[in-house]
């Protein structure tokens, strides 16, 4: 799966290494004119089946869908879509089969704000991780490349053409927070620490036999770290949706053509949460916030 993934992504970004004029539209409309390093900017959603998966996340969290204003270069122009809620830009779709991919490879893959795409690429590769798609200039989003960990969890990081989307308290039924589930906390930190500059902190409220971290930057928590709940399972980012119950939410999505993997359950890091899987299979968390 990871082999597969990387050649998919690896054939979206690469400008210059195939035939297709590439392009990504902007990630947001109100630029900031600055960049918030460190901070988790935005969420492309790989899947195969762009119709069911547009119904089961409007009826779960009233999100929107529109073709982008630009030629993305493949697929016809029909091969992206972006994902709003209430107005605001907060996501991309990319349809796996506008390239051609017969196999299923859907997921959510995130994007880390850095100041110098290349410099954070020879963190990565000093580190241990892998570089699947070099430092890439798309011209309306920026310069972005796609990288594997040292453990192999697959993330994106960008430098934004015009800065960084404006930072908001996290609304209702739109992005809160994103979790790397490893097997081995310790090291991911200090492949985290390395590559994008994060401090590394336990909680006060999580006691110390539960191995859980929090990335801050500028002082900022940005990111967590935690123990895999599945075991011997390959490391992933785990993206969560803030929602007023993950009960409600979990109730729904069977007949959405989902699956339910995490029933809804305290957590000890704060609020209630529950894990899901669009009709594609990509996998993503619902979380109460702030906790009760």
């Amino acid at each position: 799966m990871k082999t597969r993934i990387t050649i998919f992504l690896a054939a979206l970004l690469a400008v210059g290494c195939t035939a297709l004029n590439i392009d990504l539209p902007p990630i947001t409309e109100a630029p900031a004119g600055s960049r918030s390093v460190g901070r988790v900017v935005w969420h492309d959603l790989l899947t195969n089946d762009p119709v069911a998966t547009q119904r089961f996340y409007s009826e779960l969290f009233g999100w929107e869908f529109e073709r982008p204003g630009i030629d993305v270069g493949f697929g016809g122009g029909s091969g992206y879509l972006l994902i709003r809620h209430e107005g605001e830009l907060i996501g991309g779709i990319v349809d796996t089969r506008a390239l051609g991919r017969a196999e299923n490879i859907s997921q959510w893959v995130m994007a880390i704000s850095v100041a110098d795409v290349d410099d954070a690429v020879d963190r990565v590769r000093a580190a241990g991780g892998k570089v699947l798609t070099p430092a890439t200039d798309l011209p309306s989003r920026g310069t972005i490349a796609v990288v594997a960990d040292h453990d192999g969890a697959i993330f994106a990081m960008v430098r934004t053409r015009d800065g960084d989307p404006p930072e908001r308290k996290p609304a209702l039924n739109t992005f809160l927070w994103d979790e790397l589930w490893t097997g081995n906390v310790g090291a991911a930190s200090n492949f985290y620490r390395a590559v994008a500059g994060y401090s590394i902190e336990q909680p006060q409220m999580v006691s110390l036999d539960h191995d859980y971290r929090v990335m801050r930057a500028d002082g900022r928590p940005r990111a967590g770290i935690m123990g895999n709940p599945f075991g011997e399972q390959p490391p992933v980012w785990v993206n969560y949706i803030r929602v007023e119950d993950p009960a409600a939410i979990t109730a729904r999505v069977a007949a959405l053509g989902g699956r339910v993997i995490i029933d809804a359950r305290e957590r000890q890091v704060g609020g209630m949460a529950a894990f899901i899987a669009g009709p594609s299979g990509a996998g993503i968390a619902v979380q109460t916030w702030p906790p009760e």
